[in-house]
């Protein structure tokens, strides 16, 4: 099950590529994944079907970043200490990651459900938006943990040296979505309900194998017994103080797409109305596929990165970055390019022209696209950061991008340009974090 990888001595850009194509592949049909559920409500249930699947998105999105934040740093602090032969003190940094992350969102998800009504208003959802809202909620939120469980463990199993069975525990969930939802929603007319069990199902099953593979006593990195002194209990809470503070970027990176949701539903429906919110949504269902991509190229270079970082392989540290950058600014311009040729089809798979959406939509997109290759530039640098344990630029470039200067454009820009603007607010924050990156690379290579 175990790839034949070596982190110190691969030849980086083979390496890279062992890592990044299960990596991306794997992505890819978690993307679909995503997808599947927009096609289908869209098609299946209607246009305020999809606007309040996009009320609730942020929800799920903040569960995603705890599951990065406690993923990242794990496996940061885990690649360094197995660059020098620490191996037992690797998989108790990564026991005490699930652990400590499922406890916290376990609880998260109990306030949800236990406030559901409250929590779909104060996302922004309207009186009309509200029954089919809070049905997608009480079927999806409880079983949040195990989607966590299924993107931090990929992190570990990647780390392990096995990208092609992380890619697997992706492939699986996607197909089993899919199917399910087709039969939830076409054939028993379930709706809403139908659309949120069988989102739930698949992650259930991704988790269970990411456990399943963890639970091995053979694998280098596995879930190992902890201990409930008052002495292991201290070293916990430091360990996992630290994993989070290296990961929270990652977690600020998903709270930021979910506010750049909750942020553009009040002002699409203050501009446009729940027509506004349903073609925002197509662009909500878009750039988090994107934001895969992107993460998957950040991925693939983190083990990279952090073991020869702990390692002192200097030169293997900035070649990694260099080709991780290079491929995300490529990557950025062939999605734009798509994007701006087959808006009309990318729309049309989520919503008949029939709806006023439609038009609103095909529209917006091509102009929210124009941001990806600055988004990016910023998601590869903000984990490179990551990797070489410096979170304190890493987490300003990530309160700019996702929240400072987002907010300060959703609220000018419309101003100006009307709903051209809303539509630029998220692309105008990318290219002015872009440049503030610069600026740090820039200091950086006058210090050397």
């Amino acid at each position: 099950m175990r790839d034949s990888i070596d982190f110190k001595t691969m030849n980086i850009p083979k390496l890279f590529r062992k890592l990044l194509i299960p990596t991306v592949l794997g992505m890819i049909f978690n993307a679909i994944f995503i997808i599947t559920d927009g096609i289908f409500v869209g098609k299946g249930i209607g246009s305020d079907a999809l606007a309040a699947v996009n009320i609730t998105a942020p929800l799920f999105l903040i569960n995603t970043g705890v599951a990065l934040m406690f993923g990242i740093g794990a496996s940061v602090v885990a690649s360094v200490h197995l660059s020098q032969g620490k191996a037992k003190v690797a998989r108790i940094n990564v026991t005490q990651a699930i652990i400590v992350s499922s406890v916290l969102l376990l609880i998260y998800a109990i306030g949800i459900v236990s406030n559901v009504e409250r929590v779909a208003v104060w996302l922004g959802s309207s009186e009309r938006l509200l029954p089919l809202a809070v049905e997608y909620m009480y079927w999806f939120v409880p079983f949040l943990v195990f989607s966590a469980l299924l993107c931090s463990g990929m992190f570990f199993v990647r780390l392990d040296g096995a990208p092609n069975y992380a890619m697997v525990c992706n492939i699986i969930p996607a197909i089993i979505n899919i199917v399910l939802d087709y039969v939830f929603i076409f054939i028993l007319k379930w709706g809403m309900f139908g659309a949120a069990l069988a989102t739930s199902l698949g992650y259930i099953v991704g988790a269970v194998m990411i456990l399943a593979y963890l639970f091995h006593p053979e694998r280098i990195l596995h879930v190992c017994r902890v201990k409930l002194s008052k002495k292991s209990l201290y070293l916990t809470i430091r360990n996992v103080g630290y994993m989070c503070r290296l990961g929270f970027s990652s977690f600020l990176c998903e709270t930021a797409i979910a506010t750049m949701m909750f942020v553009g539903n009040y002002v699409f429906i203050r501009y446009l109305g729940e027509d506004g919110v349903a073609a925002y949504s197509i662009a909500c269902y878009f750039f988090p596929i994107v934001f895969m991509v992107y993460n998957a190229i950040a991925q693939s270079a983190q083990p990279i990165l952090s073991y020869n970082y702990g390692a002192k392989c200097t030169a293997r540290v900035r070649e990694t970055f260099r080709l991780a950058l290079t491929t995300a600014i490529l990557c950025g311009a062939g999605v734009f390019l798509l994007t701006w040729m087959f808006s009309h089809q990318i729309v049309g798979m989520f919503l008949d022209s029939s709806y006023p959406a439609y038009n609103i939509a095909v529209k917006g997109l091509p102009l929210f696209a124009s941001g990806f290759v600055f988004f990016g530039i910023n998601i590869v640098s903000i984990g490179y950061f990551q990797s070489l344990e410096r979170d304190c630029p890493a987490m300003i470039i990530t309160l700019l991008r996702g929240f400072v200067l987002i907010l300060l454009c959703f609220w000018i820009l419309p101003i100006i340009w009307g709903s051209w603007g809303i539509w630029l607010a998220v692309p105008m924050s990318e290219l002015l974090t872009f440049l503030f990156v610069l600026v740090i690379y820039w200091l950086e290579n006058r210090r050397n």
